[in-house]
């Protein structure tokens, strides 16, 4: 039981991480109607930014944990939405009128020149860092095993959690998300009514490229450990999370990455952990054949 509890916290710390990241999958495409597959990458960048961050302030013996986080954050906020940016004006901006396919194998071809960028300008080796937060709260001990929540593990899931929250209440409740959400249905309408459907578009992929920063420092202080492939593997999980949930929604996007968490946590412990990937894309397979639109989704209806 205690094996089990402690599996469950891994599995939430994990998919809670997942959950960060399909949100950006999820915001893109509710405002486009396509995946944005360097979203994985931009996840990448932020690690290497917050990795350079921590190794700036521990040589200038900086030790206030508080105020490196809050440094390492507004960096890497900073630069990963202007990538973002740079992808949204490079990518999909100039190929908005064409088909379908010309900015999906755009997005791929910036997924492609990121991580080969990283990999030239800071080494195909991992790259590590000093533990950044140490220590947690021990739940429950037996003489066999004793459970424990990390700081980092706590942190992971506290900041999730409020993420998802505000970032709800910003679509649902705020004029942007109204804004989004008109250029969602039809950006032709959404302009003749006054909205920059543009500036809309563009600040959507730097929100949903802050998402991917904070998880990319996440993942740096719960690791300790980031290499130019991460976001590869990250990405895709990430974006299974989003379908698996329901493309389109953010409670789903944040459902399918704890899933996909929990998922991997317990079968990792309880069966084979080399085929734990496995099991994630076969469940979701699995959804998808008996509800395509995913487990929050709402299946789309178009007017004729």
């Amino acid at each position: 039981m205690a094996y089990a509890l402690q599996q469950l916290i891994n599995g939430l710390t994990l998919g809670a991480m997942y959950g960060l990241i399909a949100i950006g999958y999820t915001m893109v495409y509710g405002i486009i109607g396509m995946i944005n597959f360097a979203h994985g990458d931009i996840f990448m960048v932020s690690a290497f930014i917050a990795v350079t961050a921590f190794t700036l302030l521990a040589a200038a013996d900086v030790t206030s944990i508080p105020l490196a986080l809050t440094f390492v954050l507004i960096v890497a906020l900073f630069f990963t939405s202007a990538y973002g940016w740079a992808v949204e004006r490079t990518a999909y901006r100039p190929l908005r009128g064409s088909t379908r396919l010309a900015p999906l194998i755009s997005a791929i071809g910036m997924s492609i020149f990121l991580q080969n960028a990283v990999q030239l300008t800071q080494g195909a080796r991992v790259k590590p860092i000093p533990p950044v937060i140490e220590g947690g709260v021990q739940l429950w001990s037996t003489p066999a095993f004793t459970v424990q929540i990390g700081w980092s593990q706590l942190l992971i899931i506290v900041t999730t959690v409020v993420l998802m929250i505000a970032f709800t209440w910003m679509i649902t409740q705020t004029p942007f998300g109204r804004q989004q959400r008109a250029c969602e249905q039809d950006r032709t309408m959404a302009a003749l009514l006054g909205v920059n459907v543009d500036r809309t578009i563009s600040l959507t992929f730097m929100l949903g490229a802050a998402l991917a920063a904070v998880a990319g420092v996440m993942v740096t202080v719960y690791y300790g450990v980031v290499d130019f492939f991460i976001g590869f593997l990250a990405g895709i999980k990430a974006f299974t999370a989003a379908v698996l949930g329901g493309i389109g929604s953010l409670p789903g996007a944040m459902l399918g990455g704890l899933l996909i968490g929990l998922i991997e946590s317990f079968w990792a412990a309880y069966l084979w952990a080399e085929y734990k990937d496995v099991a994630t894309f076969g469940i979701l397979c699995l959804v998808l054949m008996l509800r395509p639109s995913g487990l929050l989704g709402r299946p789309e209806v178009e007017k004729v």
